[in-house]
C-alpha cells in the first residue's frame, strides 16, 4: 500500500491586491508516495504549481493560512488529486516491475 504525502513548498504572493496584503496567487506543491514491499522501499513524487484566483469574499491573512487550506485551494483549482496520486503510483509500479531495463554492455 502506498502512502501519499501532499505538501506546499512555496507560495507566490502579490504584496497588495484587492485591498489586502500578501495575497497568494500561486501555490507550489509536491505529491510524494512511498511503498514498502518485501523489505524494499520505493518512492516517487510529482512537483508542480497551481494558479489561484484572486480572493473574493472571505480573506485569510497570510500568517493564518494552513497547509490544508492551501491544498484545498489547489485541488479546487484544477489539480486532480486522484489523477496525481495515480501518476505517482504508476511511477512506483514501474520501479517494482520495470518495463525497460539498462543492461551492462556485453563487451
Amino acid at each position: 500500500m502506498t502512502t501519499f504525502n501532499w505538501t506546499i513548498s512555496a507560495m507566490d504572493c502579490y504584496p497588495q491586491a484587492e485591498g489586502q496584503t500578501n495575497v497568494v496567487f500561486t501555490a507550489h506543491w509536491t505529491c510524494a508516495g512511498i511503498q514498502t514491499t518485501d523489505d524494499k522501499t520505493y518512492s516517487a513524487n510529482i512537483y508542480n504549481n497551481c494558479a489561484l484566483p484572486t480572493p473574493n469574499g472571505t480573506f485569510t491573512p497570510y500568517a493564518d493560512l494552513t497547509q490544508d487550506q492551501v491544498l484545498g485551494w489547489v485541488w479546487a483549482n484544477g489539480v486532480d488529486k486522484d489523477a496525481v496520486e495515480a501518476a505517482v503510483q504508476s511511477q512506483i509500479d514501474s520501479q517494482i516491475n520495470p518495463t525497460v531495463i539498462s543492461l551492462p554492455l556485453p563487451w
